[in-house]
C-alpha cells in the first residue's frame, strides 16, 4: 500500500473497469483484496477472514476480504493483475511450447533468422 499526499497529479495503474464508490458514514463494503485501487484517508480499511472454509475454497475469491467503511471515496478495479494473469494463461496455447505466429525473427526452436544467428546454425 502506498500513501499519496500533497498537491499534483498521480497516475495509478488499474485493470479492467475502475469504479468510484462514495461511502456514507458507517456504510461498509466487502470486496476482494485485489480489487481495491485506492481510498480516501477517512475510509477505514481492514482485512477480514472470509469465515467459512467452504466459501474460501470454492468461492473463487480467496481467504480474505477487504472491509472498507465510510465515510469517504473508494476506487475499485474489476480485473486485478492476478485475474489478468490467469486469463492470459488460460488463453495461451496448450501445445507444450510457445508459437511465434507473425514473428519475422523467429526463435531458436523455429529456426528463424535471429534464432539461427544466435544459435550458431551455419545456414
Amino acid at each position: 500500500m502506498q500513501k499519496l499526499e500533497g498537491d499534483g497529479l498521480a497516475f495509478v495503474h488499474a485493470g479492467g473497469t475502475v469504479m468510484r464508490r462514495d461511502l456514507k458514514p458507517g456504510e461498509t463494503l466487502l470486496v476482494d483484496t485485489g480489487c481495491v485501487v485506492a481510498f480516501s484517508p477517512n475510509v477505514n480499511f481492514e482485512i477480514q477472514y472470509v469465515g467459512k472454509i467452504k466459501t474460501a475454497l470454492f468461492g473463487g475469491e480467496g481467504l480474505f476480504f477487504a472491509k472498507l467503511t465510510g465515510p469517504g471515496t473508494v476506487w475499485l478495479q474489476s480485473l486485478p493483475f492476478s485475474r489478468l494473469a490467469s486469463r492470459v494463461f488460460a488463453a495461451a496455447p496448450q501445445m507444450g511450447g510457445s508459437r511465434e505466429e507473425g514473428s519475422m525473427l523467429g526463435g531458436f526452436a523455429t529456426g528463424g533468422l535471429l534464432g539461427s544467428v544466435l544459435g550458431g546454425d551455419d545456414d
